[in-house]
């Protein structure tokens, strides 16, 4: 395809509503990971006490992260399938205690149960990141419009256990924007306003079939909704290469440049130093 970002119009996306305050995406936003789990592929176990917790929000903010992704479930591939309540004790205060202590910062909400969303705006989230695309809680679209928050819609497998089932017989950029327009209909029956698009770059795809949803990312957007990227520390970069998870950065910061290149709004990282400096070298260019 040759369609390139400049062929859209961008105006229509570059702000959302969350709570009556509007977030402007006119630059790219950084979105920084803290994993309450246990068991997540790269970091488990390392923030899951409140010390730990607020120490690494305080090193990711002074970094140049606007938006914190709380996640209190791991999604790696086998892992250990948690109940919302489970969920929700394992998050306990962190939310309303991160607000608290960092005012200025956006909260998102990793999750795909909508009980742990209604927990979560309670406590003061600002955005709801669902990985199942509302999939895996038939309830979950009706939660999210009855909150008035941003949601980030991701493109996913239709069941938990087939998450990471690769879909080697599709055509990906077709499969990723039928799913996206189905899903985005959807929401919006619901009442949704605001919609964050995620190809699920991890999720169900192949190693080929990741490169080319970032070499046709700019077509996976219609035009329309902003884009959050989440390629840090994936299989599909660190296995071909022969290395470790965290050791990749340099490749990383690589693509993450292409996807802001092709037009992604928010990039959901570790690394955020790293990834600030490529955002910065990308708006002086």
């Amino acid at each position: 395809m040759n369609t390139t970002i400049s062929d859209f119009d961008l105006t229509s996306f570059n702000t959302l509503n969350s709570r009556g305050h509007l977030i402007d995406l006119s630059k790219p936003k950084i979105m920084g990971i803290l994993n309450l789990t246990p068991d997540s592929f790269s970091d488990g176990g390392k923030f899951n006490n409140e010390h730990a917790a607020l120490t690494q929000v305080e090193k990711m903010v002074n970094e140049g992260a606007e938006i914190i992704d709380i996640g209190a479930q791991s999604t790696r591939p086998h892992a250990d399938l948690l109940s919302s309540e489970e969920e929700i004790s394992r998050i306990g205060k962190y939310i309303s205690k991160i607000k608290r202590t960092f005012p200025e910062i956006l909260i998102s909400l990793d999750t795909f149960y909508s009980d742990t969303v209604k927990y979560g705006f309670e406590e003061g989230i600002d955005l709801v990141n669902d990985v199942s695309g509302g999939n895996y809680d038939h309830k979950m679209f009706e939660m999210v419009a009855s909150t008035g928050l941003p949601y980030i819609l991701m493109h996913v497998n239709p069941t938990y256990d087939l998450m990471h089932e690769k879909l080697i017989d599709q055509d990906i950029i077709l499969n990723i924007n039928y799913y996206f327009s189905e899903k985005i209909q959807q929401l919006r029956s619901f009442g949704v306003k605001d919609i964050i698009l995620d190809p699920g770059f991890g999720f169900g795809k192949t190693v080929a079939q990741q490169h080319q949803m970032i070499d046709e990312l700019e077509t996976l957007s219609f035009g329309q909704y902003p884009l959050l990227i989440g390629i840090s520390r994936k299989s599909f970069i660190y296995k071909p290469l022969g290395k470790s998870a965290l050791d990749i950065e340099e490749e990383t910061q690589k693509i993450h440049l292409k996807v802001l290149e092709k037009g992604a709004k928010i990039l959901r990282v570790h690394d955020v130093f790293s990834t600030k400096k490529t955002i910065d070298l990308f708006l002086e260019t």
